[in-house]
């Protein structure tokens, strides 16, 4: 699974394209979308952009005329919203950052903008490669490497008839890492089934409950209130401010933005049926392109997937163990923000196979669960459903013991 990479081709004309690719099989890059930043090797401006747009203009009070669109050392770019007039569009760009994950859309798994760059020589012994690179996506967890130099891009002309080449091209990885994005878990995943009474529930305080404040939920007037007033609070975060990207949450017993429910739903001869429901507790954030990432051994076994799109994820060979599942497009493909809205579900069919199958010691549940490809805070194995003729060794001995003592006393009634 490779993460994002950022090229850059620089033409004699000192036109970059740049291009943003997300690798990633499973992890989209979600609302409200990716900053790149570098930093210049020398004097380096950017006269214009087409595509997205620098955030900050910088000090450019030694310009008289014509003023650069940025003069910063260390810009950070963004993408552009939809709709902006088309003679500030390229193919791929205007999506507000957005990315879908290489897994679930290829063609909208790539992000582009142009750049005119300014001071920055004419030949690829003059043209500086920047450094120091970052891409947030949209927060924190990806550490970019050093921009290497690859052979020059090749572009076609409109007709496919002539070939024109980049002056120089090089190519930036960044790598993702949950713990570097999140101290805590981002989702948490709970369990029931039709065979016993008990619903596992999240871990208290699964994703961290920490400093964190949370929102009542108007349907429950027992939750906690914050200190602060949730309606400031949540009007702050829905104004669109970028630096704000802590989420406003619903008050839980795990204090999680997103809930992966897992229910064993029924029992048939040869296949069985599990519901599979995502809650969003987060009054600040819609999931848009979600994806829904579950390892099973019976998942290389499904025959119907209700509401969800379904594609597997061959890891490792052979071994098919592993499902994404996300929304219709349309349909259930945005997750909405907390409320009565805000989850969506589907069930799963999967055909039985005799040498594996069972309903003992937890075996119908998942044993991970990704959410936008961030792994969830699965429940203690001990705690899982089990059968009621499977019961723990203390209660089968304490029901050992009641029935013998309840035949004795029937002998002794018998006998007198």
């Amino acid at each position: 699974m490779l993460p994002p990479s950022i090229s850059s081709d620089f033409c004699p004309n000192m036109n970059a394209a740049v291009t943003i690719n997300n690798f990633q099989a499973y992890r989209q890059i979600p609302s409200p979308g990716w900053t790149v930043g570098w930093t210049w090797a020398k004097r380096e401006v950017i006269w214009s952009m087409v595509g997205a747009q620098a955030t900050e203009q910088g000090d450019c009070s030694k310009f008289k005329s014509n003023l650069p669109h940025s003069c910063k050392r260390d810009p950070a770019v963004v993408d552009l919203l939809p709709g902006v007039p088309y003679n500030q569009q390229i193919a791929n760009c205007c999506r507000g950052g957005v990315v879908s994950a290489f897994g679930q859309d290829p063609a909208t798994a790539v992000s582009a903008f142009q750049v005119s760059v300014g001071q920055a020589g004419t030949t690829n012994k003059t043209v500086k490669v920047p450094k120091n690179f970052t891409f947030l996506g949209p927060g924190n967890g990806y550490t970019c490497g050093p921009a290497k130099v690859v052979p020059s891009t090749v572009f076609l002309s409109p007709d496919r008839r002539r070939k024109t080449q980049a002056l120089m091209t090089w190519n930036v990885t960044c790598t993702y890492s949950q713990h570097l994005a999140s101290r805590y878990p981002t989702c948490c995943v709970s369990f029931s089934s039709f065979y016993n009474d008990t619903i596992v529930p999240c871990a208290r305080c699964a994703c961290g409950c920490g400093v964190k404040s949370c929102v009542r939920s108007p349907r429950d007037s027992k939750r906690l209130v914050p200190a602060a007033s949730s309606a400031h609070a949540l009007g702050l975060r829905r104004g669109g401010n970028r630096e704000s990207l802590a989420p406003v949450l619903q008050c839980t017993t795990h204090m999680c933005p997103v809930r992966v429910h897992w229910h064993v739903k029924l029992n048939y001869h040869d296949y069985w049926r599990a519901k599979v429901t995502v809650t969003n507790f987060n009054y600040a954030m819609n999931y848009t392109g979600w994806t829904l990432v579950a390892q099973h051994p019976n998942l290389d076994n499904i025959t119907q997937v209700f509401s969800f799109d379904y594609k597997p994820v061959v890891s490792y060979g052979s071994i098919n163990d592993t499902a994404m599942f996300y929304g219709m497009k349309f349909f259930n493909d945005q997750l909405m923000e907390a409320g009565p809205y805000g989850n969506v579900q589907s069930e799963v069919l999967m055909r039985k196979d005799a040498s594996t199958f069972t309903f003992r010691q937890g075996w119908a549940f998942p044993r991970k669960i990704y959410f936008n490809g961030d792994e969830c805070q699965m429940p203690p194995p001990d705690d899982y459903p089990y059968m009621p003729n499977s019961s723990p060794p203390s209660a089968l001995a304490s029901t050992a013991m009641i029935v013998g003592s309840a035949v004795a006393a029937f002998l002794v009634l018998l006998m007198a």
